[in-house]
């Protein structure tokens, strides 16, 4: 794989829900391509913000393939496949390489914890049963499992796991992936607070779902650390940092709905048991988000 396949501000859509907590596949393309024409670099479906475990497999196999359709190709889609078991994952991930995804993005997803053995024969069954390249994605605050910067080294032995997902929130996790690989080694910031800190430490892109909300300022992070313009950087950041703080801290489904309908975007509903921001909560995204957002230049 060309590690630069993936590259820069890696977009988490949302999965909107109707009324009856169906999938709105229709209002899903366009949230899709709003993200597409305001400037990510790639689209990640079906990730923690696209509420992945709260889906069926025929929910999961056609918001694949609606990302697929509607990007038609302009930039490239990484296509979460995570499941309890490897089989399903198995599953989900072929039909993401039928569908023409460009690659997969797995987390470890466990009732039970799982041993270091197990969490890497699950990711070389997968990886041995597709040709496109895997990322390997540590959230144990979502999945419930954190592997040790060891065991993600481990994973980059097998042949097409060539990018790893860190979201623990641990720069030090980075610099050791750096250290050990350098550039030979392409790695991904999923901790949202940590989107500066993870660029100077040489992450290869931000995965975030704050472009639904700032496209302009994720973009243009990234952009002032490409020009090394490290001052710049940290004017960006700090202008978006009380509101990366604040989706993450109230979850990402929930704040970017609201966040999205605070601008005017429908943004579909939530499928239970998550239930939308409190009055009080949306009332202090508002205000965060209209000051990030007029404190664009």
């Amino acid at each position: 794989m060309n590690q630069n396949l993936f590259k820069g501000i890696v977009s988490y859509p949302i999965t909107p829900f109707d009324q009856q907590e169906k999938v709105d596949l229709r209002l899903f393309k366009i949230l899709v391509e709003r993200l597409v024409v305001t400037g990510s670099h790639a689209i990640a479906p079906l990730g923690s913000t696209g509420v992945l475990p709260y889906l069926t497999d025929a929910e999961k196999e056609s918001i694949t393939l609606a990302t697929v359709e509607q990007v038609a190709g302009r930039i490239p889609v990484l296509a979460g496949v995570s499941n309890l078991t490897t089989e399903r994952t198995v599953h989900h991930a072929r039909f993401a390489e039928k569908a023409g995804a460009d690659a997969v993005m797995i987390i470890p997803m466990s009732y039970w914890k799982l041993t270091e053995d197990e969490i890497f024969r699950h990711y070389q069954t997968v990886a041995d049963a597709i040709n496109i390249p895997v990322m390997a994605y540590n959230n144990p605050a979502t999945g419930g499992i954190d592997m040790s910067p060891s065991l993600l080294i481990r994973l980059l032995q097998i042949p097409n796991v060539t990018m790893i997902k860190e979201s623990t929130g641990d720069v030090q996790r980075m610099h050791q992936l750096y250290q050990a690989f350098g550039k030979d080694v392409a790695f991904y910031n999923g901790s949202n607070p940590l989107a500066l800190a993870a660029f100077t430490a040489g992450a290869t892109g931000w995965c975030t779902a704050a472009s639904n909300l700032i496209p302009d300022l994720t973009k243009a992070l990234y952009e002032a650390v490409c020009q090394n313009n490290l001052p710049e950087a940290q004017r960006l950041y700090y202008q978006q940092a009380e509101l990366l703080k604040f989706i993450v801290e109230k979850g990402l489904p929930r704040t970017i709905k609201a966040g999205l309908h605070l601008m005017g975007i429908d943004a579909g509903y939530l499928r239970n048991p998550l239930q939308p921001l409190s009055e009080k909560e949306i009332a202090t995204l508002r205000t965060i988000l209209f000051k990030t957002i007029n404190k664009i230049d």
